[in-house]
């Protein structure tokens, strides 16, 4: 029995030692969506969680993929808004490759850049002022390039603080005005992270 928990305190603390190392992360993010555009005039961030896993680490610079999982609800209630028919949720999902660097002066400090792709999620649920002649709630989907800059900072070898910004371009369906207000999102994320 004593062999177990010395074996299990001995990989804990080796664990603990490689936190600087360590591949994988999880991250907890509140997003807010900024600008002049359809998501920033329109949805509250609730929650974004994220995972980061780098596949090629070095000293000045790492090579990874993440994804990003977000909620986003909208601000107009069906009943106090009589023309909000719907109650609207957004989750984007943001698969990307991103490269972090290593400073060594500033051994806390972890600036990262990534791109990739975001879908944004929409589900559409009629408001309590609902005609019974309408169809059925809507769910429907639209995606685009997503440019991501973020900065870490280390609390400890396996804890950190961080913030982000997303830059998205999606594509608009036919019948709606291809402008920047309903293109360009731009969504800055605030959070703390855990390397595992």
């Amino acid at each position: 029995m004593k062999l177990k928990l010395y074996c299990i305190l001995t990989l804990f603390l080796a664990l603990n030692l490689n936190a600087q190392e360590s591949k994988f992360d999880i991250e907890v993010n509140f997003p807010i969506a900024i600008g002049d555009n359809f998501l920033g005039d329109n949805y509250n961030g609730i929650i974004d969680l994220g995972i980061n896993y780098r596949f090629l680490q070095k000293e000045v610079l790492n090579l990874g993929v993440s994804a990003n999982f977000g909620f986003f609800k909208n601000t107009k209630s069906g009943a106090s808004d009589l023309n909000q028919l719907f109650d609207v949720k957004i989750i984007p999902i943001q698969p990307r490759l991103f490269a972090e660097f290593n400073i060594p002066d500033l051994e806390k400090l972890h600036p990262q850049i990534g791109i990739g792709y975001s879908i944004l999620i929409y589900n559409a649920d009629w408001a309590d002022n609902r005609d019974a002649e309408l169809p059925a709630d809507i769910d429907d989907s639209e995606s685009g390039f997503n440019f991501n800059l973020g900065i870490a900072y280390d609390l400890s070898q396996k804890l950190f603080l961080q913030a982000q910004y997303d830059f998205v371009k999606i594509g608009v369906e036919n019948g709606v005005p291809d402008i920047s207000y309903n293109t360009n999102i731009n969504i800055l994320k605030f959070g703390i992270g855990y390397r595992l």
